[in-house]
């Protein structure tokens, strides 16, 4: 695997990994070229990717193949203008054509931007005006080609709509543009060539608290994935890797490309619609898939499927980011499958800081202990580290180095850069606590923690109590103002099919959690709802709930 060109990929044991992954930064790193195309070159009919999608449509990418299809989709940006540096927004949803385009913009060194189809013309426009985009690629999708369109008549500076998979009127067809161009793109020199610390991909937030921010890595970027790919996914040569991810998310980018190639990996795409876990499951037996990692919602509804009509033998590793993994549902899971889910936590503006690693133990409802080269401590209000047990802020100490794959800036905002990253400790917003082990253990946003009592109250420790009740298929916790403790703990929950709302039930819950956590963390307040607010990337906004109390349906 080309990843062992940049760090030791062999290691027998968790000290071995953290005291010797030492990641090697040349200073003209560029994926496109020192990866794709270097596979291209020594593997050329090597697979890289196996794509299908809910229609019955298969194809499978060599890297050779890659290597030829972004060659003509640059030479045909090239042409457009695009040049170093220059912003271009790809909403391709997991259509094919976006690993194209993503190579050959790294290849000129522009900025890609990716984003997820379910915009809206208000969010189009904040994203083209903030980030300056010039050009944007998209589905030929009659929603997205609407959305794209009104949201264009206040965008002047707008230059360029490519429509993929169809032809979208007054818009450029991509396939049939790029076929006039030639599969031979030689690597820029001089001015044009792309430097490790130039802006590589750029990442709107999901804006669960506020506005979305722009996340801005540089080209050290994807080398920062082979901790993701290799020590965490457990991925290699042989691997066929499966992330279920929209590409508009930084998901795509931790499963979906640049640290699995790295690794040597086949990368598995399923181009869905509706989200079937029937459907996963029936894809990862069909195709093989060795290594399998999705959020902790899609878990929750495989569970409810019955294992026992899938060969998963070809199935080694499971993993799960993007929120915490209830140990209900890893239970679950592994008495299902006898496998054990592997839990990740990063950002957007980073790669994977913290794991659950080949060599360790589960302990289930932990994130697991710190990646190589990242100085991850946790620290009170006075900025003092945390004894083992304490609840503290989770902060990356930068002082002696960046860690590869840490974003370097907000992008275009210098001060909200520094509200978050400033003397040499970027803090994540996040709120944990570390246990005698090492092991990190996630609490919650510092927006979402409860004060009551004088007590702090993270919200995910509740709702992991409460979704091992059988009647609770989702929830959100919050903590509402009172007048005598400061706040009290509020559960919103949407019940699963067969159970209605009762006062009865509300008391069976809150007596279920008194019993499953201390007894000061069970919620006084219990509102039954029909759906959560979310983001468009599928997180639970909790700030909606609390600035929206509805208490039609409130039991007490």
């Amino acid at each position: 695997m080309l990843a062992s060109r940049y760090l030791k990929v062999d290691c027998e044991s968790y000290e071995d990994f953290v005291k010797n992954c030492k990641i090697h930064l040349p200073e003209n790193f560029n994926f496109a070229f020192d990866v794709v195309d270097e596979l291209a070159s020594i593997s050329p009919t090597k697979k890289a990717m196996i794509w299908c999608n809910s229609e019955g449509e298969e194809k499978i990418f060599t890297f050779s193949d890659l290597k030829r299809e972004s060659n003509c989709t640059a030479n045909f940006f090239k042409v457009l203008g695009v040049k170093k540096n220059d912003a271009v927004m790809v909403i391709l949803k997991r259509r094919y054509e976006y690993w194209f385009c993503a190579i050959a913009l790294h290849k000129l060194g522009a900025l890609l931007i990716p984003a997820t189809h379910l915009l809206t013309a208000r969010d189009i426009k904040y994203r083209i005006k903030t980030a300056d985009v010039k050009i944007i690629v998209a589905s030929a999708d009659k929603r997205i080609v609407n959305v794209i369109n009104e949201a264009k008549k206040d965008l002047p500076e707008l230059q360029f709509l490519i429509s993929v998979n169809g032809c979208a009127n007054g818009w450029i067809d991509y396939s049939k543009e790029v076929k006039k161009f030639s599969s031979v793109f030689k690597r820029p020199v001089g001015g044009e060539a792309t430097k490790i610390s130039d802006d590589f991909i750029l990442y709107f937030t999901s804006g669960t608290t506020g506005m979305p921010k722009m996340v801005c890595h540089d080209f050290s970027y994807p080398l920062g994935h082979i901790i993701t790919a290799r020590f965490w996914q457990n991925l290699n040569d042989e691997s066929l890797h499966f992330t279920v991810a929209d590409t508009g998310w930084a998901k795509a980018s931790w499963g979906k490309i640049y640290g699995q190639w790295l690794c040597g990996a086949c990368v598995f795409t399923y181009d869905y619609e509706r989200f079937n876990p029937a459907d996963l499951v029936e894809k990862v037996v069909r195709y093989g898939v060795t290594s399998f990692c999705a959020p902790p919602t899609v878990y929750r509804h495989m569970i409810k499927e019955d294992f026992s009509k899938y060969d998963l033998s070809r199935l080694e590793y499971v993993e799960t980011a993007g929120e915490p993994l209830n140990p209900e549902v890893f239970y679950q899971f592994k008495k299902m499958t006898g496998l054990e889910i592997k839990e990740g936590f990063g950002q957007t503006e980073a790669v994977v800081l913290i794991a659950t690693f080949p060599w360790m133990r589960v302990k289930p409802g932990a994130m697991g202990k710190p990646s190589a080269g990242w100085n991850i401590d946790v620290i009170d209000e006075k900025n003092s580290p945390c004894t083992f047990g304490e609840i503290g802020r989770l902060v990356v100490r930068t002082g002696k180095q960046k860690p590869t794959g840490l974003f370097s800036k907000y992008y275009k905002n210098k001060p909200l850069t520094k509200t978050v990253w400033k003397n040499d400790i970027y803090d994540t917003g996040d709120i944990v606590y570390k246990d005698e082990d090492g092991y990190f253990w996630f609490v919650g946003r510092s927006d979402d923690i409860i004060k009551s009592s004088g007590y702090r109250v993270g919200p995910f420790e509740v709702e992991s109590a409460l979704i091992e009740h059988p009647c609770v298929l989702e929830c959100a916790v919050t903590g509402i103002p009172d007048l005598d403790r400061g706040a009290v703990v509020k559960a919103s929950i949407v019940l699963a099919v067969g159970y209605n709302p009762s006062v009865k039930l509300v008391k069976e819950l809150q007596e279920h959690v008194r019993k499953m956590t201390a007894p000061y963390k069970y919620p006084r307040v219990i509102e039954f709802v029909k759906k959560l607010p979310k983001t468009i990337s599928g997180k639970i906004r909790r700030k909606e709930i609390r600035d929206n109390e509805s208490f039609d349906k409130v039991f007490s």
